[in-house]
Order: structure tokens, then sequence, then C-alpha cells
């Protein structure tokens, strides 16, 4: 999901270094009520009604929000492995939200963004994103790691703190 930023990076970083593994291809899950709020709209609180202006059409806050998209394929994108973004869609999504965050995804790297509508139409809502996932693993990726195991500790986290999180470095007290 959104959440690249740590799903991933650990992802990547610590299970693929450890395992050996390397991925061919990667999802990035969004969707319009998730991008409306990153865009500052409305506020979902658990146990509470979905907020009314997250169902009113608002492809500015839609665009707004998608910036945090943008960062997250950015994010996987960096460890050389393609970027399918899931447009997760819901019954209150209108097309122009929808094409938005598919145009946003584009720009900013994605391989393919993809409408899935399993919420609605279970397994054949998700047979599209099911073939952008099979397309673009199969072309494989470049997977690399973002800092080689026998760096020092420091210099890991200065890495993922710069590359991943956007910092602009970091500070290592002695106790630490």
């Amino acid at each position: 999901g959104l959440g690249a930023d740590m799903g991933a990076e650990k992802f990547f970083d610590i299970k693929c270094r450890a395992s050996g593994l390397s991925p061919d291809a990667a999802v990035v899950v969004a969707t319009v009520r998730a991008l409306k709020m990153h865009g500052g709209v409305g506020k979902i609180v658990a146990g509470k009604p979905l907020d009314p202006a997250l169902l009113e059409e608002n492809v500015e806050a839609v665009r707004l929000g998608a910036r945090n998209l943008a960062k997250q394929i950015e994010n996987v994108t960096m460890f050389g492995v393609p970027a399918i973004v899931a447009i997760n869609s819901f019954p209150t999504d209108t097309p122009a939200e929808v094409e938005a965050i598919r145009e946003v995804a584009l720009e900013a790297g994605a391989d393919d963004a993809v409408v899935a509508t399993h919420f609605t139409d279970g397994g054949r809502g998700a047979a599209d994103l099911a073939n952008a996932v099979w397309a673009a693993a199969s072309r494989g990726s470049e997977f690399r790691l973002l800092y080689p195991d026998d760096a020092p500790l420091g210099e890991k986290i200065l890495t993922i703190a710069t590359k991943v999180y956007g910092a602009d470095g970091i500070e290592l007290l002695p106790p630490a």
C-alpha cells in the first residue's frame, strides 16, 4: 500500500538480502479515499461512518495526495523493481479521480496503473491487475540493494533516511 517506504524497504533490504530473493515486480496499492485524505480532505475514524467529504468528487485533492503515491513508486523503483499501481476502486470513486491516479502513477514511473474492482466484482475484478503484474514480472527487474552488507551501520541508516524517507541527514549520539 502507501506504506512502501517501510514495507517494501524492509522486504527488499532485509528479507531479500537474507534470503537471496530477487523480486521481478511490486504492486503499490492506492485508493481514491486514501489519496483524498493525503490531499487534506476528510478523515477516517475507526468505528465511525465514512466522512461524507470522501464520497464527493475532488480530483484536485486526489492529485495533491498522489504526491505520496509518487514517492512510494520512487521508493520501489530505486531498488530496480518495476512498480505496478493497483487502483483499488470503490463504487463511490469517479472516473476523473481514478484517471488522475493513473496519470500521476505513470508520470512517476510506474510500469502500469490498473483499476482493480475486486471489492465489487470478486476475482474477475482483479484480472487486469494480474495481467499487468504478470507482464511486468515477465520482463524481470534489475533488483539492487541500497547499500552493501559490509557498510558501517551509520552509513546504512543514512542511506535509508535520505533515499527512502527524504531526510537531509542523521545525527547519531555517542550512546547509539
